[in-house]
């Protein structure tokens, strides 16, 4: 069944397309409109034109499943599932109603200053602490999937890898970048999954360089033997010396190779409104001339090595 794009004004599932927002593997995502209500909302389509497709249809279900049951502002919502069969058992045909999140992810547009990181990120920190009390974890939080909108306002979305708490996947799952050891290693999925993989967000964030994860490296198949071989990131701080100090503490606490020497979600969440408050504080001394007027933008090269 091949996926055929819908155009401006077609009807899809009694829903009128506006625009196409963008394209998978295996599905498109418009921007659509109920007819009766004038609400907006996101509509993913997914098809299933081959067996290598039947994973973005899994996901798509769970991200239904867990996006339904996890009530928070800070990450979007699942309205409905549509599924069409394409014989007696097989579903051959997926939408899936969202909340529509208007902005650009981090990736795209990454904060300007380390100020605008830390709100965005306890806003994050905040939501995955939501969904760790509804018993899921989010397992693939990375810049790409934290929508910010012109009021710094942000939304953590994809909800496609996301599990119960303690889940021990069939396979590796995640982004290598941003993946934590025991997601390589495929043991329980918890909470603390959620901090590494927010850390090694963040590290990119302040520095625009990679933590050296189990996965980084295509070369390497030491990481993923041994939590003990992992290379250990270089701190934040040496990489762009502007990172504040207890900023650059936070993020390297996030990305301990052991999950229990990090804190917990709702901990990183204090210490990001904490130092945000110090980063406010030292502005308006800045204004008053206390101290020197240095604006702390965070680092702008790019450097997708930095392992």
């Amino acid at each position: 069944m091949p996926l055929l794009p819908k155009k401006q004004g077609e009807m899809i599932e009694g829903y009128r397309v506006m625009a196409e927002l963008g394209r998978g593997a295996a599905s498109i995502i418009y921007l659509v409109q109920d007819p009766k209500t004038k609400h907006i909302w996101a509509l993913k389509h997914v098809v299933r034109d081959s067996e290598k497709d039947q994973r973005f249809l899994d996901q798509a279900i769970t991200e239904y499943e867990i996006g339904s049951k996890v009530h928070s502002p800070l990450i979007r919502q699942v309205e409905r599932m549509v599924t069409k069969k394409s014989g007696l058992l097989t579903v051959g045909e997926l939408f899936l109603v969202m909340e529509h999140v208007d902005g650009a992810s981090v990736e795209r547009e990454p904060p300007r200053t380390f100020d605008d990181a830390v709100v965005i990120c306890e806003q994050v920190a905040k939501g995955l602490s939501a969904m760790h009390g509804a018993g899921f974890v989010h397992a693939d939080m990375k810049p790409n999937n934290i929508i910010v909108d012109n009021e710094l306002r942000a939304k953590v979305i994809d909800l496609g890898q996301s599990c119960k708490i303690g889940t021990v996947k069939q396979r590796i799952q995640g982004t290598p970048d941003y993946i934590a050891p025991e997601q390589v290693h495929r043991r329980a999925i918890t909470p603390k999954t959620d901090v590494y993989n927010l850390g090694a967000a963040m590290y990119w964030m302040l520095t625009r360089c990679f933590v050296p994860t189990a996965l980084a490296k295509a070369d390497s198949l030491v990481g993923s033997v041994d939590d003990h071989l992992i290379e250990r990131p270089r701190r934040a701080i040496e990489l762009n010396s502007r990172v504040p100090e207890m900023l650059d503490k936070l993020v390297m606490d996030c990305v301990e190779v052991n999950p229990d020497d990090r804190p917990s979600m709702a901990t990183v969440a204090d210490r990001l409104n904490l130092i945000h408050g110090k980063l406010r504080a030292e502005q308006i001394l800045r204004k008053s001339g206390q101290l020197p007027k240095i604006e702390p933008v965070a680092a702008e090269r790019r450097d997708s090595g930095g392992r």
